[in-house]
């Protein structure tokens, strides 16, 4: 696992040894059941956490459809981008951008880009970004890095063990 941080970015990356399509199908799979972006561990705790602190904490369901599309709503989740890679430095791939809607000073996004790596092979990049508005969000950012190190860190393990269990 590869691991990148900057003040506004925690990055997650692994190779897994699965063809891209098929992990692609899985990260952005909008069927009903357990899904990692609404059941992971860090993101129930966000949203009770969120419910507590008189925000929304969203609880939308996942929308039943082979994957997610842009305008989707799931757990606290907007999806603003579902789909292949149209522009930049990724030639081929996939990517999902996630937007959360719950209470923070600033924006909250979490993207997943899928690769392909080979015939039986990917790269699965994982990105949460912070942010900041105001001087509450920059604030903020400073305490945010820890937490969100264990976010991206849970996460992306989390990912990786769906994954593999696909892959066995």
């Amino acid at each position: 696992m590869e691991r990148r941080t900057s003040w506004g970015s925690t990055t997650r990356s692994s190779r897994v040894r699965l063809d891209a399509e098929h992990a692609w199908a899985l990260v952005a799979s909008a069927r009903a059941g357990p899904q990692w972006y609404v059941d992971a561990a860090p993101f129930v705790f966000r949203g009770a956490v969120d419910r507590l602190t008189l925000g929304r904490g969203r609880r939308w369901p996942v929308p039943d459809r082979p994957v997610l599309r842009p305008g989707d709503t799931a757990g606290f989740w907007r999806v603003l981008e579902a789909g292949p890679v149209e522009e930049g430095p990724v030639e081929d791939g996939h990517h999902l951008l996630l937007e959360a809607a719950l209470r923070a000073p600033g924006t909250v996004r979490l993207s997943t880009l899928v690769t392909p790596e080979g015939p039986h092979c990917c790269r699965v990049a994982q990105t949460v970004t912070f942010t900041p508005a105001g001087l509450l969000g920059r604030a903020y950012l400073l305490t945010d890095v820890p937490a969100r190190e264990t976010l991206m860190e849970l996460v992306h393990r989390r990912v990786l063990r769906d994954l593999g269990r696909a892959a066995t």
